[in-house]
């Protein structure tokens, strides 16, 4: 006879209920594993999708994720010209939100080179971007539909693709256009702001005395060409030759051409250690207070019980039942309590992680140390009732 399932049908409502509670408390632990899982994912997307060795990047800063960047577009033939790059590609990237059919709509625009790398990864449907202009590839977790305009800057582009999971370190779902029209959204200024920008710059030509007449209009009719340039990419990603020493490649890239070169991993570093780290922080410290409260109620819930079972403990005493067989009732009672509130959570979050907003990743390592805490808890846990029940002396029985 096993005297943990014989009690656990005699309070059977009491134990399905706590083990669902416990399950809930548990699917919220598991998710926020799989939400900090998902942050570094969503962090290295386009990362692992670019595929790049090197990030070349403005001197003295992190870009372009973490920090802003803006080079030349132009300094691609001179990252290819360094000994030991195979190839070199500019990118633009940037943050979009705008209205759409009434709510507001984020994503992240990426902007590349239609003859170089750094495009969308996988293209699910349509086809990939071949004119210069006013075409664009979006992922699926948009939810546009292929022909679909959307106005962005000055013009409308049209949806010719569909690509998969990409998104941004934040978690918003990329878009790709061509690099011409990635920096016309960014960069190009509507008219009158071109016309207020002109009137600036005169102005303060003008102010120049020591120009003459001649020099004045040259300086106004090119400055405010130059000013007006979207030639900007933030950042220039390159590929190594077999062979190649990444350091060395850097070390030129910094002390000739003076730009800070990133390899991939020190970017895949920054977007991990330094942009989430609090976030990873905060759902760690969550995690551990559920834990703790976890704990708490299962040796409220097994204390509770064994008070309970006084007398039939009093009574299995008496008539010569070892403390072994006491201890392990309320022992196996704790430890299924925490299987099958595993379980539970184990499921609703299997069931559910798809529809939730940030992405969830489920690694089999984690679940399975989270299971062996959850053992060790409800084994920690059950010490309280284990204490009290071998105080109870076996006359309580008769009632002493």
């Amino acid at each position: 006879m096993n005297l943990a399932i014989r009690d656990i049908r005699y309070h059977r409502g009491r134990f399905i209920l706590t083990s669902i509670g416990l399950g809930l408390l548990l699917g919220v632990v598991i998710s926020m594993g799989g939400i900090y899982r998902g942050l570094i994912d969503d962090a290295l997307a386009v990362l692992n999708v670019t595929k790049a060795d090197i990030w070349v990047v403005q001197q003295d800063t992190n870009g372009p994720f973490a920090e802003s960047s803006r080079i030349p577009e132009d300094i691609k033939y001179r990252i290819k010209g360094v000994p030991g790059v195979a190839d070199a590609a500019p990118l633009s990237f940037q943050t979009i939100q705008i209205e759409r059919e009434g709510r507001p709509f984020r994503f992240f625009l990426i902007g590349y080179d239609l003859n170089g790398f750094g495009g969308p990864p996988a293209i699910l449907a349509g086809r990939n971007i071949r004119q210069k202009h006013y075409e664009m590839v979006v992922a699926k977790a948009m939810k546009m539909a292929l022909g679909e305009k959307i106005h962005l800057g000055l013009h409308d582009y049209t949806v010719v693709g569909i690509t998969g999971k990409v998104v941004s370190s934040s978690g918003d779902p990329a878009a790709y256009v061509s690099l011409a029209d990635a920096q016309d959204i960014q960069f190009k200024k509507d008219n009158d702001a071109i016309r207020n920008d002109r009137e600036r710059v005169g102005a303060n030509i003008s102010r120049i005395q020591t120009l003459s007449q001649a020099q004045t209009k040259f300086l106004q009719k090119n400055i405010t060409d130059i000013t007006e340039s979207t030639h900007i990419v933030n950042a220039v990603v390159a590929r190594l030759a077999p062979g190649a020493s990444l350091h060395e490649v850097q070390e030129r890239i910094a002390r000739w051409n003076h730009f800070r070169a990133i390899s991939d991993a020190e970017q895949a570093k920054i977007l991990t250690k330094g942009m989430i780290e609090k976030a990873r922080m905060q759902l760690g410290l969550f995690r551990i207070i559920l834990l703790v409260i976890s704990a708490v109620i299962i040796s409220l819930i097994i204390y509770t019980s064994t008070l309970d079972k006084i007398k039939v403990i009093a009574t299995l005493k008496l008539i010569g039942a070892q403390n072994q067989v006491i201890v392990g009732m309320i022992l196996q009672q704790s430890m299924l309590m925490g299987v099958i509130a595993y379980t539970i959570g184990y499921i609703l979050i299997s069931l559910t992680y798809e529809k939730f907003p940030r992405r969830i990743v489920l690694e089999p390592f984690d679940l399975q140390m989270l299971f062996v805490i959850v053992m060790v808890i409800c084994m920690i846990s059950s010490f309280v009732g284990i204490r009290k029940a071998l105080k109870v002396e076996p006359a309580e029985a008769l009632g002493g």
